[in-house]
């Protein structure tokens, strides 16, 4: 191998502020390189993807498909972000405490009340018998326009009101927390995704833009906790606007994100950990080459070294 640890990992700390855009005069070899470094040395977080091939949200998770891909994350990070508290998925944190992972663990609201008590009732419970360490009320539900504003404030005071040991949040675009300053109020922690590739963005400039996002999260935000509870970019698919699909692209924002996270001391979970084809119906032919593992649960991009 050309690029070792300690040529690189060593050294990462001391100005990669100053070095934006370092990857420029890399080969891709190089690259592949330090994508292994980094993500060997361990990222904050990953969004955790649960579904194999042929399923989708509806269909119930098993013990042993979640096991067997946390088994697979749990070597490289520290955090696991799970997205609901039924159908098999109220599985997910308590198998990853069993590994040491600490989670974010997310109650899935739409437009169905009698679905989204449901899952609040998941969530409380979860959190109360120490299987939680952030709670997260919903995903992107004012982006959906699911519920109304008001609406979701009472389903995080109703697991604020019922969790008292647990940082209480909800997540969505990090501009939601800016226009909508009740949310803002209401979370102890501010749970920001970001996606440079979703607003068009051209990828060298993808960096600058995810800190704009997240400084302008943390400006709301005031003297909370801002984290990044989503980024990535794919490695195959459409493009949009300026925001090209490729795998050296999905590389160089891997690395990106998680050295100038590791900098700046920013918990980041990156979306996402396995392809999932389920996800084409909603975004398109982009939305099953998000993960850094295929849907196979190989690694994608290199071979993984030992």
């Amino acid at each position: 191998m050309s690029f070792r640890p300690e040529q690189f990992l060593n050294n990462k700390g001391r100005s990669f502020k100053n070095r934006e855009g370092f990857l420029e005069e890399k080969s891709e070899g190089e690259i592949q390189d330090i994508f292994l470094e980094v993500l060997h040395s361990g990222v904050h977080g990953f969004c955790f993807s649960p579904y194999e091939e042929g399923q989708k949200p509806g269909d119930t998770l098993t013990e042993t498909q979640i096991r067997r891909r946390i088994e697979k994350l749990q070597k490289h990070t520290q955090w696991i972000r799970s997205f609901s508290t039924t159908e098999g998925n109220e599985l997910i944190p308590r198998i990853a405490k069993e590994y040491g992972l600490k989670t974010l663990v997310g109650a899935w609201l739409g437009s169905d009340i009698e679905k989204n008590k449901t899952e609040i009732d998941g969530l409380i419970q979860l959190a109360n018998d120490g299987f939680v360490d952030i709670a997260a009320v919903g995903n992107e539900v004012l982006y959906r326009k699911d519920l109304t504003e008001k609406e979701l404030i009472r389903c995080i005071e109703s697991v604020k009101n019922e969790v008292k040991h647990v940082p209480v949040g909800y997540v969505d675009a990090y501009y939601e927390f800016v226009q909508r300053p009740n949310i803002t109020a209401i979370c102890d922690v501010i749970l920001c995704n970001c996606y440079p590739f979703w607003e068009g963005t051209p990828f060298d400039y993808s960096l600058a833009h995810m800190k704009d996002m997240y400084n302008k999260a943390k400006l709301a935000g005031g003297n909370k906790k801002v984290i990044i509870t989503e980024t990535g970019w794919p490695s195959n698919g459409q493009s949009l606007g300026g925001s090209i699909p490729s795998e050296i692209n999905a590389l160089k924002y891997f690395i990106n994100t998680h050295l100038w996270a590791s900098d700046d001391n920013i918990e980041t979970f990156y979306f996402s950990s396995f392809d999932e084809s389920w996800k084409v119906g909603s975004e398109g032919d982009v939305g099953a080459h998000w993960g850094i593992w295929d849907s196979q649960e190989n690694l994608k991009f290199v071979k993984e070294f030992i």
